[in-house]
């Protein structure tokens, strides 16, 4: 790339760079948990068209993508699920076309007053902008639209197809990431800024979500013995469930990309449910678990073992033992990707496009690589489109906790990189 053209965008991005700030804050105020993403999804689309790109806005249909590989199962409808993408047309198409793919939806909130500030009223203190969504992944949302800012406040845009992906369901399915290849967005790699410190993500685990549902049987506290508590009886299957994480944490197990981790996996009760009275014993209840499998663990087969897991735990209670847990998989039904085990030229030639970008905004330092104990949605490009999907986004701490918050100086830098990926990706013509 041209010298000249490198340090003017770069100056581009630190030009607008105020502006970033203030869009991110507007676009961290909108409480998109989901199911309420909608006026986030709004403000996007609305942004995106004043820009010039061509905005395609749909609601999900689970009907079209229950099929597919990669869809998870979904509990209720999608009648508030919506998407949107704006594409850049360009006039010659002599580059390569990248997807920029984001995602609004964010994990609740949680007790409010357990943060030092309102979650959804963004605020700024030093270099840090505090709020929930703001590091998870907003930041890396708005650095997509912004580097492309930056290209057009230089008299330039992407020689290729561009296409902003504002997508749902990250958070709970990644059906949002699906639903955009149903719709038909391909192109020759993804780049999607997910907060994990300005490093290239080389590898992602996959990641089961189930419900475990126990029935009990009911009596009066004051003659329990005659009952079964649920509640109880939860505690063993939990204990088991753990047993069986340890033994996929194994260092036989590990994926290559993970061998130097003791605990990549790990098995979460996130919600639990159950009884009716404090003097009745539980006739039900229900827990929620999230497990991590590695990449070219087959889902399938994890799922065989939890479930025998949980019969056998089951056969050692004398009540369950004559009623067995019922299993409901919903949310997250997404199998690990690697990175690293894409040998394509285009993958070799997308992450040295992103090495040569970071070096050049970080006065030569290398672009450190990373495997990661999460999921993204970059597994749907990767492993179902033949599409390098390359992770960087900015550093951000506290995600899925209090006081999440994103390092702004990260941003900018993300911002410049991202910017003088895409040149270098797609090329550039003069702005129309």
């Amino acid at each position: 790339m041209d010298a000249d053209i490198r340090t003017r965008i770069l100056s581009a991005v630190d030009d607008h760079f105020e502006q970033e700030i203030q869009f991110l804050a507007e676009l961290t105020a909108h409480p998109s948990t989901r199911g309420n993403e909608q006026s986030a999804q709004a403000f996007m689309a609305a942004q995106l068209a004043d820009r010039g790109l061509e905005v395609d806005s749909w609601q999900i249909d689970v009907a079209d993508i229950c099929d597919l590989p990669g869809f998870s199962p979904v509990i209720g409808t999608y009648d508030d699920a919506m998407n949107v993408v704006g594409a850049h047309r360009p006039a010659t198409s002599k580059g390569r076309s990248l997807i920029l793919n984001g995602h609004v939806d964010v994990v609740p909130a949680g007790p409010l007053d357990m943060w030092d500030s309102p979650p959804f009223e963004p605020r700024v203190d030093g270099k840090w902008m505090y709020g929930r969504g703001a590091g998870d992944m907003k930041a890396g949302l708005v650095a997509n639209v912004f580097a492309l800012d930056a290209l057009r406040a230089c008299g330039v845009v992407p020689a290729a197809e561009v296409f902003v992906q504002s997508v749902v369901e990250e958070e709970c399915t990644g059906n949002g990431a699906l639903a955009c290849l149903q719709r038909g967005y391909r192109a020759d790699a993804a780049l999607i800024p997910e907060p994990f410190d300005e490093k290239l993500v080389t590898a992602q685990l996959g990641v089961i979500w189930f419900q475990v549902h126990l029935k009990g049987m009911p009596a009066h506290v004051a003659y329990a013995g005659t009952g079964a508590n649920a509640i109880e009886a939860a505690i063993p299957l939990i204990a088991a469930l753990h047993e069986m994480e340890t033994r996929w944490n194994g260092p036989t197990c590990r994926h290559a990309d993970f061998a130097h981790h003791d605990h990549a996996l790990n098995l979460n009760i996130g919600k639990f449910q159950g009884g009716d009275w404090a003097s009745s014993v539980p006739a039900w209840c229900v827990f929620d678990v999230r497990m991590g499998i590695f990449p070219g663990q087959d889902i399938e087969t994890a799922k065989a073992e939890i479930e025998e897991v949980l019969r056998q735990a089951a056969r050692e209670n004398a009540f369950l033992r004559n009623n067995t847990p019922e299993i409901v998989y919903h949310g997250f039904h997404a199998e690990g990707y690697a990175l690293s085990e894409d040998t394509s030229a285009r993958a070799r030639q997308a992450i040295g496009a992103l090495d040569g970008a970071h070096e050049a905004v970080n006065g030569g330092a290398a672009l450190d690589r990373l495997a990661i104990t999460a999921t993204t949605d970059a597994r749907f490009f990767g492993l179902y489109a033949d599409t390098p999907a390359l992770v960087y986004g900015p550093k951000a701490e506290a995600i899925h906790a209090f006081n999440e918050r994103v390092d702004l100086d990260s941003v900018r830098r993300v911002t410049q990189a991202t910017a003088l990926f895409i040149a270098d990706w797609c090329g550039l013509e003069a702005a129309g």
